[in-house]
């Protein structure tokens, strides 16, 4: 028990929701082992679903630029969130932008292309840094495309045009009405934003993640004493119940609970005039996944003035 820090448990805490003893205990069956602390809480029942949100701290902005059929959703992190209103960081996002549209999705590549109006991009990230005076960097970019149909896009949080916290981009191939498939895509693209899908559908989804899920909820009734027999009949629709939750054409459509979205995908196909597919999607939650350092301000202060704490 010694090895198990209170912030330990705070994060486990703000991951799952579950009561503060019960994190302690996940923490000392799992030897502080946090990923294997969230699923000893979900077998017991006592955590619906790992929650990465109190892991998200990096600021900046997500971009997201779209060009006839290709678009591309970008990320770029500084230090402070009186960045992202910088008008320098901004012309900065929008030029990466320009240049992942056109280079692609690798980091390095998109680094070492041109910026426009001279230089590369790394260098117009350095100089950036040296004038704003604050630690920035690319963080990521994601090519989607559409062989004919629209692309549509969404950002929550505008700080400016097309840039924000959270940024999505939704491609439907179609050969349907235009506005139609524009005004679908965007309701898509704010469902996205809103419901956070892993995939368009169960078959997109990872099958390492498939697997995790299928031996949580297998401990899990195997722990209630169900009956071996029952638990893999038990297992395949608690796996059908988490790829509604998590895949975009089975969840719950946000504009109307009562169909999922591929419901409405299909009703949608009579006001376009053709089928609809939704071939896929990026969603760019800014620092998603990226750990928050916590600095003890009162001790770098002291440490500062030449009394360490």
């Amino acid at each position: 028990m010694s090895n198990i820090t209170a912030a330990m448990v705070k994060e486990l805490r703000e991951q799952t929701g579950a009561g503060m003893m019960d994190c302690k205990a996940a923490l000392t069956e799992t030897a502080g082992d946090l990923e294997a602390a969230v699923d000893w809480l979900r077998k017991k029942g006592l955590s619906k679903a790992a929650k990465k949100a109190g892991r998200v701290a990096a600021e900046g902005l997500v971009a997201v630029l779209v060009d006839g059929n290709q678009g591309v959703a970008v990320e770029v992190n500084s230090e402070t969130d009186f960045v992202a209103r910088n008008p320098e960081f901004q012309d900065l996002v929008s030029g990466i932008a320009e240049v992942a549209l056109k280079t692609g999705e690798d980091v390095e590549a998109i680094k070492a292309a041109g910026f426009p109006g001279g230089g590369s991009v790394d260098e117009k990230i350095a100089n950036t840094v040296a004038k704003i005076g604050e630690n920035m960097s690319l963080r990521r970019a994601k090519i989607v495309s559409v062989g004919q149909g629209v692309l549509a896009t969404y950002v929550h949080n505008p700080v400016v045009a097309n840039k924000g916290r959270i940024g999505v981009i939704v491609a439907l191939e179609s050969t349907g009405n235009a506005e139609k498939l524009a005004e679908l895509g965007r309701q898509i693209a704010m469902h996205v934003a809103s419901s956070n899908p892993v995939a368009v559908d169960a078959a997109g989804v990872d099958a390492a993640t498939i697997e995790r899920e299928k031996t949580i909820l297998a401990d899990k009734y195997r722990e209630q004493g169900k009956p071996e027999a029952a638990i893999a009949k038990i297992v395949e629709s608690g796996i059908k119940t988490y790829f509604k939750e998590v895949t975009l054409l089975e969840q719950g459509f946000i504009f109307d609970p009562s169909k999922s979205v591929g419901q409405a995908v299909k009703e949608s196909e009579g006001a376009a005039g053709a089928p609809i597919k939704v071939a896929g999607f990026v969603r760019y939650a800014l620092g998603d996944g990226i750990e928050k350092q916590e600095n003890d301000f009162a001790a770098e202060v002291a440490a500062q003035a030449g009394h360490a704490a």
